[in-house]
């Protein structure tokens, strides 16, 4: 799936450098153009805005973030248009075999796929809404969990799923919770069809309000009002009461919050690790060349997406179950957050990033900004060889 990179070369740059600090580059541009000595410079120099002109330019040529929130490139044409619209006019073989694919797909494969979802959450609002009436007890979490399982893998079916499972002896375990990255909606009937989960979601409408209706009959999934959302502390409270009760199913959570393409794990939220919970991670990686499962919500809606997947060759996957991870003596939420992401990362062959995925629908948070805007701002303040006697006005013109 990937190739390795020479000597000295990065695979998210062209030209790999070691790391400087802002100091070190902008002392070196001064050196360059300037035969003053540098530990004399009293002021603010116009040569100190190559620096940020030069790392602008770097960020828009080589963005390791935007390139997350769109499709996948692949190496070679599967026979879809959605991948390329061009390359069946290449050649008439090349057209008739697609074609052929075509005709395969959106006359036989979809209507089935589409016939086999409908029987699939058809049964599953109808079974588990009849084992809700039943009592608690081992009978009821047996049948709720046959039921689960079963409905689960007819939906599996039909998206033509084909999933390898790995290392199976560190699947959840009650009083668990389980997090995983997040390249779909399917991740959760992907991983739901190998075992059962306790859900977390906000309450919803129409036919999604029905199925979780029913479901939260059966089994006690955790489900919040569109109010209840925001209240972190009462959030926390929920998933930690669950995860306390060793007799109900451990939680499902993807902590990244949105779809990344199926190349990288980014952002970590905090508060999933914040519980005193064994933490079981959960490493997903599709393969592309079958039908991409990456969800681009900001350019399909549910009902198209599902339909793209249906009408794709197949759903190809492989999942790892991490072995159990406890959070550290003298380790913070944010620091097990991204151990766990490293871990995800690393098994799935996926780039570790730093960024926040909610870059997908909004601007960068002021406080990136800041943070360069102090690092220069020591630069030319905070050491006495770089007294700077303009003030605050230089400082404000550059920063506005």
């Amino acid at each position: 799936m990937s190739s390795p990179c020479p000597s000295g070369l990065s695979p998210s740059a062209i030209i790999a450098r070691e790391p400087t600090s802002l100091e070190q580059e902008i002392k070196e541009i001064r050196r360059s153009g300037s035969n003053r000595d540098l530990n004399s410079a009293s002021e603010f120099e116009m040569s100190d805005i190559f620096y940020f002109a030069r790392r602008g330019v770097e960020s828009i040529m080589d963005d390791e973030v935007t390139k997350r929130f769109s499709a996948e490139e692949l190496q070679s044409w599967n026979l879809l248009t959605r991948s390329n619209y061009n390359f069946h006019y290449i050649s008439l073989r090349l057209t008739v075999l697609w074609g052929l694919g075509l005709l395969i797909r959106y006359g036989f494969l979809l209507p089935l796929r589409v016939t086999l979802a409908f029987t699939g959450v058809g049964l599953l609002v109808f079974l588990t809404s009849i084992v809700g009436l039943l009592p608690n007890g081992r009978v009821k979490n047996y049948l709720s969990e046959k039921v689960h399982l079963m409905c689960y893998r007819i939906c599996v079916r039909a998206l033509t799923a084909i999933i390898t499972y790995h290392d199976s002896e560190n699947k959840p375990k009650n009083g668990g919770i389980c997090v995983a990255n997040h390249t779909s909606p399917i991740d959760v009937i992907i991983l739901a069809s190998d075992g059962c989960y306790a859900m977390v979601g906000q309450i919803h409408g129409g036919l999604m309000g029905v199925i979780q209706r029913s479901m939260v009959k059966a089994c006690p999934h955790i489900w919040f009002e569109r109010s209840e959302v925001k209240d972190r502390h009462l959030v926390a409270k929920r998933l930690s009461d669950h995860a306390e009760d060793k007799s109900k199913l451990p939680i499902l959570i993807f902590p990244e919050g949105t779809c990344i393409n199926n190349t990288s794990v980014m952002m970590f939220k905090k508060g999933s690790f914040e519980i005193e919970a064994k933490v079981y991670p959960v490493a997903i990686k599709y393969d592309p060349r079958f039908g991409d499962a990456f969800w681009n919500s900001s350019k399909y809606g549910m009902v198209s997406y599902l339909l793209r997947m249906m009408s794709s060759w197949a759903i190809v996957c492989s999942v790892w179950y991490l072995p159990p991870m406890f959070r550290e003596e003298g380790e913070d939420a944010v620091q097990f957050a991204n151990r766990v992401k490293a871990a995800i990362a690393r098994q799935g062959g996926l780039v570790d990033l730093l960024w926040d995925g909610g870059l997908k629908r909004g601007k960068v948070k002021d406080t990136f900004k800041e943070e360069q805007q102090k690092l220069y701002s020591k630069i030319l303040v905070g050491s006495p060889s770089w007294n700077v006697p303009m003030g605050g006005r230089t400082l404000f013109l550059l920063f506005g």
